[in-house]
């Protein structure tokens, strides 16, 4: 099998006309998921600790389930071939519990009562649930005709999984209806990858955390919280290092400890223009690191890469400073790569199609990310308008957004009426 490139110039050298200084999004996502390699630590948990966990292996099931074919109703088991074109009066020789099965055969012109998740009676492959039965008693009971058909109501042992079969597979996020089925197998124990561990920070003189004063021309760092809420709902295990300062040093310090403590690392801030130039030179110098300029609005600058210190090494995503730049770039590149370190099978959530409520002005050659409110108008329809102002700092604007409409790079001006892409947030957070 073919190994994946080790250096981001081999991976970039895979595609044509790379230019980090207008790079687009869909080019980016490609070298970021080509360069980046799943964690291999796995653990053993207990069923009730792997929820959104991500499964290690494939899980094969050991029984059939159901394990005997068994009603799905409560009624009366019989069997099909007495059914005809007149009422059928059929004797109850007896009853049926879930988990208390009836020890007896059933003859033709008779019937056992059963109740929801009992075995079928030997002899009986049909239900007829009581409530479309007539004179029942505790003797006796008749089927109209037509009331039911050969095989109604009854559920087939194995129908779920069969014994041998693939109950989940590996790289599986596990959910609530997971664990159901797993505990439906007797699995008390699931292998899962280890948590990612994942260290942030912040970087800028300007900053100031919660709690400290604002002097004059500071701002309060809100991006280690949205981080940190992103970070939380994928299930890693955080690192949170807080505000760094402009300095050589104490950036390199920062990258370090990171580094020697996490498998991966995103900053915000620090990597666009007006950076200071020892921002890039420390990153490079601590590993593969490229700077990108990528055709997308909001989020243009970003970098990316692998670092190196005392003999460890994490996968690093610089983000952009401003608040809505950096969810929009933690969404549409870090995390997939992210997940994919979990070993997670996971894709970009899927787009839908609605009605542009507003027109939306736009250039042909980079994507664009909207903020927008998706809703259904009377008939139906789906339909989706801007939250307002879109400015990359405007965070309420995220706030008010039940989605993103995705303009694409080719993509030019929108007219009020046009259809455009949206992806929902349900799906990225």
């Amino acid at each position: 099998m073919n190994q994946s490139p080790r250096t981001l110039a081999e991976v970039v050298s895979c595609l044509s006309e790379y230019d980090p200084d207008a790079l687009p999004v869909a080019a980016a996502q490609r070298i970021i998921r080509d360069f980046i390699k799943p964690v291999q630590a796995i653990e053993q948990v207990a069923l009730r600790s792997a929820l959104g966990r991500v499964l290690a292996t494939d899980i094969i099931s050991p029984i059939c389930v159901p394990s005997h074919d068994n009603s799905a109703m409560d009624g009366y088991a019989l069997r099909s071939s007495d059914l005809g074109e007149q009422p059928l009066r059929l004797d109850v020789i007896g009853i049926a519990y879930a988990g208390r099965a009836f020890a007896g055969d059933v003859a033709a012109g008779q019937c056992v009562r059963v109740m929801t998740g009992a075995i079928m009676p030997s002899g009986c492959d049909t239900v007829i649930p009581q409530e479309f039965t007539q004179a029942a008693t505790d003797t006796s009971v008749t089927i109209p005709p037509g009331a039911v058909r050969s095989g109604d109501n009854r559920r087939l042992r194995g129908e779920d999984l069969q014994t041998g079969s693939a109950a989940l597979a590996k790289g599986r996020i596990l959910h609530p209806a997971d664990l159901g089925l797993l505990a439906s197998l007797g699995i008390a124990e699931v292998p899962v990858q280890r948590r990612l561990r994942v260290a942030f920070f912040s970087t800028g003189d300007e900053l100031r955390s919660i709690g400290e004063p604002l002097d004059a021309g500071c701002v309060y760092d809100s991006n280690r919280y949205t981080l940190h809420g992103m970070l939380t709902r994928l299930g890693c295990d955080l690192i949170d290092m807080g505000v760094v300062k402009d300095e050589p040093a104490a950036l390199e310090a920062a990258l370090r400890t990171a580094c020697e403590n996490a498998d991966a690392i995103i900053t915000s801030g620090g990597v666009s223009v007006g950076a200071a130039d020892y921002t890039k030179q420390i990153m490079a110098e601590l590993g593969d690191v490229t700077f990108w300029k990528i055709g997308m609005r909001p989020g243009r600058p970003m970098a990316f890469g692998k670092i190196q210190s005392n003999g460890h090494s994490a996968f690093l995503f610089g983000l952009p400073g401003n608040p809505v730049a950096v969810m929009v770039t933690f969404y549409f590149f870090a995390r997939e790569a992210l997940l994919h370190m979990m070993g997670a099978d996971a894709t970009a959530p899927p787009l839908m199609r609605a009605v542009s409520r507003d027109a939306i002005r736009k250039k042909p050659g980079r994507t664009e990310y909207q903020r927008g409110i998706l809703s259904t108008d009377a008939e139906g329809r789906r339909q989706v308008r801007i939250t307002g102002a879109q400015g990359s700092g405007i965070l309420r604007s995220m706030v008010e957004a039940n989605c993103m409409i995705v303009l694409h790079d080719a993509q030019g001006a929108v007219q009020a009426g046009d259809l455009v892409d949206v992806m929902l947030f349900d799906g990225l957070t």
